[in-house]
């Protein structure tokens, strides 16, 4: 067994292979860094990057358990022994972690990364392994040393989860859906659907992903549309319901909920219309003015003071045109593009690196070591947005809502619907706002009036206020906000992305953040952010989409809800959904992080292997019966019989749980059925 690195030696190393250290005294955050450094280098598939975090997250945490007497492996469970545990833990941590990452971002990576991509971030793991002083060429699964342990937890991570039906050795792929509507040629105006109410794919002339990576196809095929079969963590639905939480259907155009629907594109388009900072207000966007909303609202006034320091937070004057921008690019997929599942993986560090935090579990008790705690916290926190990947794409599936992208422009093609007897009048139209949304007339395009630069080819067309579009040099022009034809409208994104390729409803921006924030208002103990405040920096001309912001914007929150809510609202204003896309999304991912969290801390303790199953018979026809029990995924269930209760027999061998209940069918024989007793039993 080989001895530990210095801290400052490792960190020193690893800069030299271009290696950004995090913590050189946590394994398990360097080879966090490690995924997230992969998600960035990979197809931008949030619900993947979602399941290979918390996969990765259960080698770290199942490989630390084997160490510990009490704790309980999720997936892998074995006592291990050592004479120096915290060395053993540091190779058996390395050796889990180096499998399954090499396995998800390389072995199956997905289809849409480029190889060079792929190699680059094999390279990265081949690189840390060698620097740990570690042979990747150690690939036995026999014996008791930490090398053999971590790739055996590997090797049951992998065994399993390949079968969880996210279909990772076919490329994540689902042929079972098929959108309902022709795709929206963004090359030219307007668009058509044959269901207004559902998702359209995009066809560009040129497609790259969010992430800025050249795709081989233009035309949007739909990301996770198979997700709602997919194996959680926590989530627990009735038989033959799909919909893990129902948040109800969103409101329907020419349906239930018209004038929601309506009202709600409207209000996308006014929060575009504020994306001009040449034009703007400045606003206080201080902790002391906004947040502390109601969970799924935005109806919070902030905190008279900082309960941390005492003081009222100081005003955070920033331009309204600025901020909009700013926090719709900076939550658009993570600081630097590592999908929101990652983004809550580096608020997540940045917590544990502030200065005057404790690793104290709940917020109390005593200071727990490094690796323990990560261990625990990215267990936690990556069940947490799995199980909300989960949920929220099962409701995108069910749903299949449209986005505003397509909803706008359609609208916009078929008129007005507020007055029946004015011009442009249909009742799929759009809703008149006076100085956000109206129709064109000859005289509002008379020189010198608000409709003049439209022409008079635009008279009788639904015009909106809003952002005009990517400007052709990004670098160094804004779009600016003018009136538009609102069949030309388009979201604040880059003009080869525009909106993500699946259903609107239920914002997955909204359910990862509220999810991973639970969890993290749970383990610290408090929904306050150390100190009371935490802040992001965005420099004077950082922005991507186009020039800006024009000074230094800085984004603060008090709370992680207030952090989860504002990834929620930036897509508003990023126009990626509407309202209601959101408000749900921050109550299913409410569910979501309480769920994972209640059932996570159970392996902590062991707690979870005396919970038993709950074991009910219901009488069927001709004799039988059918036996249903509550189970864990991950732990080993076998059902077995007896003539007696003296002794008992098997009826079939312990089988691993990949659902939260089962079901076994028995027969006895007719007329005069013996008497015979059942029990499920659950291997410790």
């Amino acid at each position: 067994m080989k001895k530990e690195l210095s801290g400052s030696v490792l960190a020193a190393l690893l800069l030299l292979c271009g290696i950004t250290p995090a913590s050189a005294d946590s394994i398990a955050r360097m080879w966090n860094e490690q995924n997230l450094a992969a998600v960035r280098l990979s197809f931008p598939d949030p619900p993947v990057h979602a399941r290979n975090l918390f996969h990765v997250s259960v080698a770290i945490y199942d490989a630390w358990a084997a160490y510990d007497p009490i704790a309980v492996g999720y997936l892998h469970r074995e006592s291990a022994t050592a004479v120096d545990v915290a060395v053993a833990r540091h190779e058996a941590v390395s050796y889990a972690a180096y499998r399954v990452l090499s396995h998800r971002y390389n072995t199956v990576k997905h289809p849409n990364t480029p190889a060079a991509n792929a190699l680059q971030a094999q390279n990265q793991f081949d690189i840390l392994l060698t620097i740990l002083g570690y042979d990747q060429n150690i690939t036995t699964t026999t014996g008791d040393t930490p090398a053999a342990v971590g790739n055996r937890v590997a090797e049951t991570i992998i065994t399993w989860t390949a079968n969880d039906n996210s279909n990772e050795v076919g490329g994540y792929t689902d042929n079972t859906y098929a959108p309902v509507n022709a795709p929206l040629i963004l090359e030219f105006a307007g668009t058509t659907m044959n269901d207004p109410n559902r998702w359209q794919p995009l066809e560009f002339v040129e497609a790259f992903s969010q992430t800025g990576q050249p795709l081989t196809f233009t035309i949007q095929k739909y990301i996770g549309s198979h997700w709602r079969e997919v194996w959680p963590f926590a989530l627990s639905r009735e038989p033959a319901v799909m919909l893990y939480f129902d948040p109800g259907g969103p409101p329907q155009l020419e349906g239930d909920g018209d004038e929601e629907y309506k009202a709600g594109n409207a209000e996308v388009i006014r929060y575009s219309s504020l994306l001009d900072p040449s034009l703007a207000p400045q606003k206080d966007y201080s902790p002391g003015a906004i947040g502390n909303n109601p969970v799924g609202t935005n109806d919070g006034t902030g905190y008279a003071i900082n309960p941390v320091t005492g003081a009222a937070y100081a005003p955070n004057l920033v331009n309204e045109g600025d901020f909009g921008r700013v926090i719709a690019e900076h939550w658009a997929d993570g600081p630097d593009s590592e999908t929101p599942p990652g983004h809550w993986n580096v608020i997540a560090n940045e917590v544990v690196d502030h200065p005057s935090f404790e690793r104290r579990f709940l917020g109390t008790g005593p200071v727990i070591e490094e690796l323990e705690w990560d261990a625990k916290m990215y267990f936690l926190i990556n069940a947490s947005v799995h199980d909300a990947a989960v949920a929220a794409w099962t409701c995108k599936r069910e749903y299949d809502y449209v986005r505003p992208i397509s909803s706008i422009r359609y609208m916009g093609g078929h008129g007005q619907s507020s007055d029946p007897a004015g011009p442009s009048y249909n009742e799929e139209g759009l809703p008149l706002v006076p100085d956000l949304i109206e129709v064109v007339t000859a005289s509002t395009t008379q020189a010198g009036q608000r409709h003049d630069h439209l022409g008079p080819g635009a008279i009788g067309r639904i015009a909106v206020r809003a952002w005009q579009g990517e400007p052709a040099d990004v670098e160094t022009q804004i779009g600016g906000v003018d009136w538009i034809l609102a069949e030309d409208w388009v979201p604040y994104q880059r003009d080869t992305f525009v909106t993500p390729a699946f259903a609107g409803y239920i914002s997955g921006h909204s359910t990862f953040s509220r999810a991973a924030a639970e969890v993290l208002v749970r383990l610290t103990g408090s929904k306050f952010f150390p100190g009371g405040f935490s802040s992001h920096e965005v420099a004077a001309g950082e922005l991507a989409f186009e020039a800006g912001p024009t000074a230094k914007v800085e984004l603060q929150w008090a709370t992680y809800y207030d952090a989860a809510d504002q990834a929620g609202i930036s897509r508003l204003y990023g126009g990626i959904h509407v309202p209601v896309d959101d408000g749900p999304g921050r109550i299913v991912g409410s569910e979501c992080g309480i769920g994972a969290w209640k059932l996570g801390i159970k392996y902590f303790d062991g707690s979870i292997l005396e919970e038993r199953p709950r074991l009910t018979v219901t009488p069927l026809p001709g004799s039988q019966f059918r036996l249903d029990w509550t189970q864990h995924r991950g732990l080993f269930y076998k059902v077995r019989r007896s003539g007696d209760l003296q002794g008992f027999t098997d009826e079939f061998p312990f089988v691993r749980a990949s659902e939260d209940r089962a079901s076994y069918t028995i027969s006895l024989p007719f007329p005069n059925p013996a008497r015979e007793f059942y029990q499920v039993e659950q291997a410790e």
